[in-house]
């Protein structure tokens, strides 16, 4: 707990779950860390072995930090209470409430962990001011997941943010979402993001 029981360190792992970010692109997906907190804690993870820092010769500087391997390990842990808030904590968005759907792709492979599936599955969040478009890779070793469109899907999963919070309330309501390709591959990955858990099926069933 000394390394990873503080508020932002998990958080972290979370968003660097998808590849390499900078300084302030981690900034952008953690709102309400302090310039001084974030550097603070990046230097610590990377001296405790969780991270790596890779300097480039650019101007103005660039500097990467990426996961280790035994920052890769807490991803069944982030899982786990992920699948603790759907049960227990979820509530619908307040009307001024973000909604940062990319937190919860990123957590793609600690959700799934191993998976009988393979192939390539989009998921594009469609909004005017902003698009994500997400790129998970399944395979017999378990799920990967990049920020970036796909070179070429099996599947594609599209909708507005509204569409994707519906789907992951307690109902499960996938309706707005659109579904192309291979339908079967789709489902696989939604379903095990969208697991159901004892409350949630309560719910569906009442």
């Amino acid at each position: 707990m000394d390394l990873v029981g503080d508020k932002w360190t998990l958080l972290i792992v979370r968003d660097l779950a998808a590849g390499p970010r900078r300084f302030v692109e981690l900034q952008r997906v953690l709102p309400g860390i302090s310039t001084e907190q974030l550097r603070s804690r990046l230097n610590r993870m990377v001296a405790d072995g969780m991270l790596t820092r890779k300097r480039y010769r650019e101007v103005p500087p660039r500097v990467d930090y990426e996961l280790t391997e035994r920052a890769r390990e807490l991803m069944p842990i982030l899982g786990e209470l992920a699948r603790w808030g759907y049960e227990w904590a979820w509530s619908p968005p307040r009307a001024t409430e973000s909604v940062d759907l990319g937190a919860i792709f990123r957590l793609a492979p600690g959700l799934l962990g191993s998976i009988q599936a393979e192939g390539t599955v989009e998921f594009v969040v469609e909004e005017p001011e902003h698009r994500g478009e997400y790129t998970f890779t399944l395979s017999d070793e378990g799920v990967n997941v990049e920020e970036r469109p796909a070179d070429s899907a099996a599947a594609r999963v599209a909708g507005a943010t509204e569409a994707w919070i519906r789907a992951f309330s307690p109902e499960r309501d996938r309706s707005l979402l659109k579904l192309s390709g291979d339908q079967q591959l789709a489902e696989r990955l939604l379903n095990g993001l969208l697991a159901v858990g004892r409350r949630a099926a309560a719910a569906r069933a009442a």
